[in-house]
């Protein structure tokens, strides 16, 4: 199998949209993802046993130079492209597939020298290209898959189905190209000859020799035609003849797959921050072809007790065990069905919970409560499936999922068999021998442990294999909490680790499987309201364009009305057309205002809001409250982030936004909620890292620091900072913090490029400290590879070394938020476990509901309130000293709008 890898690497760019694949850091991934995928595919499909993959190496070929407008006319290269050709090579070496490109020539003429060498050597051969002029190379051993919709549905050209296309032997083909051209390649076509002329023609005369030596007889204006160009119709077959015998480092024979190096795949795949599928798909593909030798350590004996559960338990665990849960557990209602527990000494114990005495149940219910230390993965829901069960928890010492993440933040994934996988590099014990073609090891043990009655209850409930399982993974689990634990002292985040994020798994899952109680006839009063005006707004954009069956969510239709119908100026090109996206039609409406694009904005904002009721309705559960999850190991920055449903996109300014918060109300038995947040945090952290005098004086004197800093950028005294300076200097003060450029300010506030920079200029003429941090922290993070927080949490961003611009660049505006944004995050982390702590040390019933970006929300039970407000103000206020006050505003109210502040 012969691909020519950047057409292939292009058609995957192309299907995939490039927003959706990229590293946190900002490498686009799309092009490398759809690439790896279709491979995955083609070598199950067909089972090759030897394989090459050729590259281009640039535009200078041998053809440009006899033809200088060769493939001039195609344009530069996407950004977004730039980097992943070689991201894609790596990867290839890794899987033990031969690459190869030749200086001064395509990838197509090192196919057709390999193709051409392979069939006197008995091979069959499979060319993946999206190139057609590899179709003069089909023969009876030689078959062209050729992409017909992105990578994955590819037609076989054989003799017999080019003939059947183009009526014409894949000899004639490149003969036939020659006189149709070739847009792609930049051939001139000869005026008047469409295919079916030049079909005509290599039919009739055989070949294009034949027929340019007869060209007089050849009648009409096409004849004319013709003649005029004869010498343009031979050198376009120059240009369209591969060359088949080419010096190349390797012969067909020696491009048989390789073993993998598993590690380094997985290493690779963890950086593009790609998801076990993908990876389990391109490993089992290239494992069918070649066993692929692991290093499977040597496994720790595993003794699986058979006393009973209540013994078991006794004096056990003083360095830990490991647990695993399995059942079904939300945040709203869980049940444990099974737990594996294992010892440091690895002394290991599976039950059924269906099958075990009063007496086992009772020890196991008082071991979980007690404060003997226990490991977990993903420790949150194993909480919510033991509350389910009537089990309390305490003790928690490790989960391995959230070490995993502070080691690697932004991975996409931190299941067990990943992390296993990443940072032991061998596969989950009991799934070694399925992976690696080994027998021994740790398969062959899981194979032993089935075979035992794990809890003397062999077939019972989940059976033997399943409990066996379970204590393979707690094995994987204790492994990973030794390991784990010396990579996070060795980068000083052990702390981080230990003090914030462990304590915080169980007042999360307090917060989730207590919820929030919502009002659904509030909620649903203005889905109604929105959907009228949904309904609305589309009826006014199809009698502004006299189309009644206009679809303003069908970006085809839209892309009529807006560049053919109105005529309005082209947005981005994209594959399908000009682009409608959200952001294209905005800038566009700014330059251009229309009044259909007005009601195509509000459609868009009305339908989004539908959507966010839709999904909060549906959300509410039997007890008539929203149990959201909050998710620790999502956000590379420290930030908790919200689904099932995402509480944190309600707009808070807008008046929808308002009424949406007024449907979360108090619950039963409960008085008022409260709501405390943080008032500029972002800010007073910057003012705090960049040591700025003026922004710190700003804080300390309790200016309004937009009007203040409004009068130092503007040059007037602060009471004639008017609403619009102000609106400039907070834009500007805001956007630092994101890595903002003169011309995203310039395209945020409306104004020109100049003013924008003037104004930025301005800022950091008065507010030199900022300058001087801003710089700073991109170049050391450039030299150590990583940010860091306040409290040591680190995001590592390789792309600040980056060839490819878009990357760099992204990494950098990275660096510049992950430092403030992450010790915002971390702050309030800080803040809820002390709360926590105050609220049980005085003995409290109220408790906190939400956490959203920098906001606490509370549920005060009756006479607390002025307590619960006060330990509130004051443990916020007192979670970190900065060189600037903290500034916390609180308020109450019978719903969540009612209590804003």
């Amino acid at each position: 199998m012969l691909i020519d890898g950047h057409s292939m690497a292009f058609r995957a760019f192309f299907a995939l949209p490039a927003e959706n694949f990229s590293t946190s850091g900002g490498q686009s991934t799309n092009a490398v993802y759809g690439f790896l995928s279709m491979l995955a595919t083609l070598l199950v499909d067909e089972q090759p046993s030897h394989v090459a993959v050729a590259f281009d190496v640039g535009r200078q070929t041998f053809r440009s130079e006899m033809f200088p407008d060769y493939k001039a006319q195609r344009e530069a290269t996407p950004p977004e492209f730039k980097g992943q050709v070689g991201l894609i090579k790596e990867v290839l070496e890794q899987l033990g597939i031969v690459t190869l490109e030749k200086e001064n020539f395509e990838a197509d003429d090192i196919i057709a020298t390999l193709a051409t060498q392979a069939k006197p050597l008995g091979f069959e051969t499979l060319i993946v290209t999206g190139d057609r002029d590899s179709f003069q190379l089909v023969n009876d051993s030689t078959t062209v898959l050729y992409p017909m919709r992105g990578v994955s549905v590819l037609h076989r050209f054989t003799p017999e189905a080019v003939e059947e296309k183009y009526g014409l032997t894949p000899a004639q083909y490149p003969e036939f190209a020659a006189l149709r051209g070739d847009p792609s390649d930049n051939l001139p076509s000869v005026p008047g000859v469409g295919e079916k002329t030049a079909t005509k023609w290599i039919v009739q005369y055989g070949t294009l020799e034949a027929l340019l030596e007869h060209a007089e007889e050849i009648k009409g204006k096409v004849g004319i035609s013709l003649r005029e160009r004869i010498e343009q119709v031979r050198m376009n077959r120059k240009l369209t003849e591969m060359i088949k015998d080419l010096e190349l480092p390797y012969s067909p024979d020696q491009l048989e797959l390789r073993p993998a190096d598993l590690q380094g795949v997985t290493e690779q795949f963890d950086r593009l921050e790609f998801g076990v599928n993908l990876r389990e798909r391109v490993i089992a593909a290239v494992g069918a072809q070649a066993e692929t030798p692991v290093e499977i350590q040597a496994e720790v004996q595993i003794t699986v007790d058979s006393e009973p559960l209540d013994k078991w338990l006794a004096g056990r665990g003083e360095n830990g065990v490991a647990v695993v849960v399995r059942g079904v557990g939300t945040p709203a209602q869980g049940d444990a069905q099974a737990v594996a527990l294992l010892d440091s000494e690895r002394h290991a114990k599976a039950v059924d919970l269906g099958e075990i005495t009063p007496e086992e149940e009772q020890a196991l219910a008082q071991w979980l409560a007690s404060a003997a230390p226990k490991f977990f993965h993903h420790a949150k829901p194993t909480i919510h499936m033991l509350l389910g069960r009537g089990f309390a928890l305490g003790g928690l010492a490790q989960d391995t999922s959230i070490a995993a993440y502070l080691l690697r933040p932004g991975q996409r994934t931190y299941e067990l068999k990943d992390v296993y996988q990443r940072h032991l590099q061998r596969p989950l014990p009991g799934q070694g021998a399925a992976q690696a073609g080994d027998t021994s090891g740790s398969g062959e043990k899981a194979e032993q442990l089935s075979l035992l009655d794990i809890a003397g209850h062999e077939g019972a409930g989940l059976g033997a294999d399943e409990l066996a399982a379970m204590i393979d993974e707690a094995a994987a689990v204790m492994d990973l909490a030794e390991a784990l634990t010396e990579q996070l002292q060795a980068i000083d985040s052990f702390a981080l680790y230990q003090d914030l994020e462990l304590p915080l798994v169980g007042i999360l899952a307090r917060m989730e499987h207590v919820g929030i109680q919502v009002n659904a006839a509030t909620l649903e009063e203005q889905l109604e309201t929105f959907k009228a005006q949904v309904a609305q707004a589309e009826a006014e954009a199809r009698a502004l364009v006299g189309d009644e069956s206009l679809n303003l969510s069908s970006p085809k239709q839209l892309q009529t009305v807006l560049f053919d119908t109105l005529a309005l100026p082209k947005t981005k090109k994209t594959k399908t057309g000009y682009s409608t996206a959200a952001k294209e039609i905005e800038v566009l409406a700014e330059k251009h205002p229309h009044p259909f694009l007005d009601h195509l904005l509000a459609h868009r904002e009305y339908q989004k809001m539908k959507t966010t009721l839709e999904g909060l309705l549906k959300a509410i559960g039997p007890d008539g409250r929203i149990h959201t999850t909050f998710n620790q190991t999502v956000a590379s920055t420290g930030r908790l982030s919200s689904t099932d449903p995402n509480l944190q996109n309600i707009p808070v300014r807008t008046e929808a936004g308002r009424k949406i918060r007024s449907a979360f109300e108090v619950g039963q038995g409960y008085e008022t909620l409260l709501t405390a947040d943080y008032s500029q945090i972002e800010m007073r952290v910057m003012a705090h890292l960049s040591a700025d005098q003026g922004l710190v004086e700003a804080y300390r004197e309790g200016e309004d620091l937009h009007n203040y800093v409004g009068s130092k950028v503007f040059d007037v005294p602060v009471d004639q900072v008017t609403p619009e300076l102000r609106r400039r200097v907070k834009a500007m003060s805001y956007g630092l913090v994101y890595g903002l450029s003169a011309f995203g300010l310039s395209q945020q506030l409306g104004i020109p490029a100049g003013e924008a920079k003037q104004i930025m200029e301005n800022y950091f003429e008065r507010f030199g400290g900022v300058k001087r941090y801003l710089d700073e922290v991109v170049e050391q993070a450039r030299k150590d590879g990583y940010t860091q927080t306040l409290f040591g949490r680190r995001r590592y961003l390789p792309e600040l070394n980056s060839d490819n611009r878009v990357a760099r660049e992204n990494a950098e505006r990275a660096a510049l938020n992950a430092p403030i944004q992450g010790t915002a995050a971390d702050i309030i982390k800080v803040a809820m476990i002390r709360v926590d702590q105050a609220f049980t040390e005085a003995k409290l019933q109220s408790r906190v509901l939400l956490q959203v970006h920098d906001e606490l929300v509370v549920e005060v039970a009756p006479g607390e309130l002025e307590r619960t407000q006060e330990i509130l103000e004051r443990e916020m206020d007192q979670a970190i000293s900065l060189d600037v006050p903290l500034e916390v505003s609180a308020g109450a109210g019978v719903n969540w709008d009612e209590a804003a502040h």
